[in-house]
């Protein structure tokens, strides 16, 4: 069984197999999370992202899907990336979208033998996404999916996030 756990920190600093990055669909770097961890992380995760986009997914990767590279110089072995959808304020967002990106994570992390695995709130960033709202599609999620993973971490990086991932947790 999986055990579940919160944390407010900085998610480049998780000392785990795999850190999931809410990367956008070019995999080349952005802000937020996905531009700490490539900052962090140095330019072997941007060279092993380019060789991903020239070999499989010259149009990005696709919303709700997940991929692998190296961690570079992050304390973890790899950065799964995934890229979250966006919450239109009129629209609202997929919620099986988002679901999506924590059930593909976990699958790659499962092909990787990643035993712990650390998020961060997907798409409460600049993609919008409500925060209790993102919070219960990731807990439930998590808790879903049949995964050998041992240990998913959230790490949120501010008390409001955090506030509302334990909540979940319970």
């Amino acid at each position: 069984m999986t055990t579940i756990t919160c944390v407010q920190g900085d998610i480049t600093e998780q000392h785990v197999d795999a850190i999931v990055n809410a990367a956008n669909s070019s995999l080349l770097g952005g802000g937020g999370v996905d531009g700490a961890i490539h900052r962090k992380g140095g330019p072997d995760i941007l060279t092993a992202c380019r060789a991903l986009r020239a070999a499989h997914y010259g149009k990005g990767l696709p919303t709700g899907q997940a991929v692998a590279t190296p961690a570079g110089r992050l304390p973890a072995r790899w950065v799964i990336h995934t890229v979250g959808p966006v919450f239109q304020v009129s629209g609202g967002g997929d919620e099986s979208l988002l679901a999506s990106c924590y059930r593909e994570s976990l699958r790659v992390a499962d092909e990787l033998g990643a035993r712990t695995v650390a998020f961060p709130a997907i798409s409460t960033g600049v993609y919008r996404w409500p925060m209790e709202e993102a919070a219960r599609i990731a807990v439930e999620t998590v808790r879903g999916t049949e995964t050998l993973v041992e240990e998913v971490r959230f790490v949120l990086f501010d008390e409001r996030a955090y506030e509302a991932f334990a909540a979940q947790v319970g």
